[in-house]
């Protein structure tokens, strides 16, 4: 179980494309399997790049991209906008790649 002491940002609202509802469900997923790494810093399948921005954007606010796979190879993206002016995170969505 993730507490909040785990979570290195806050998620702010939670958003779901209907693609990745029926991709999780499909797949048998939850969508907090996906949300927990990702406010873990466990942001997957990323390059190094990538990985190095989100560690600078957790630090400094900016957007935060984390890329899975779905049991059947599906690939999932959660994204957590930029802060807010109370040091928040705006939205996080679940979404398919292929909506982006």
């Amino acid at each position: 179980m993730i507490t909040i002491r785990d979570a290195m940002f806050g998620l702010g609202q939670v958003y779901l494309t209907p693609g990745a509802q029926a991709a999780l469900l499909q797949n048998d997923h939850c969508p907090w399997e996906f949300l927990s790494r990702h406010v873990r810093g466990d942001w997957g399948e990323l390059t190094e790049g990538d990985r190095q921005a989100n560690i600078e954007a957790v630090i400094e606010g900016g957007r935060l991209l984390s890329s899975y796979r779905l049991k059947d190879g599906t690939p999932l993206w959660v994204i957590s906008e930029a802060e807010n002016d109370n040091h928040q995170r705006e939205a996080t969505t679940l979404l398919l790649k292929s909506e982006y």
